[in-house]
């Protein structure tokens, strides 16, 4: 799900530096990196689980339910 924010040029022109320096392909990857980092949260709480859990579809959100 994609958002449209609005940031100053001055901004903009930070991501873009930031982003050509952390070598990643698009600015959400350059905030979510800045915000782990602010946070403080290890890199090892995130992915734990990538490529085990599938999306909930809506039969699973409906199963226990007659």
């Amino acid at each position: 799900m994609a958002s449209t924010i609005q940031i100053k040029r001055r901004n903009l022109r930070l991501l873009e530096a930031l982003k050509k320096r952390m070598n990643v392909k698009s600015y959400d990857e350059v905030i979510e990196q800045l915000l782990k980092d602010k946070a403080g949260v290890p890199s090892d709480m995130f992915g734990v689980d990538k490529g085990r859990i599938s999306k909930f579809t809506e039969k699973d959100r409906l199963e226990d339910r007659d």
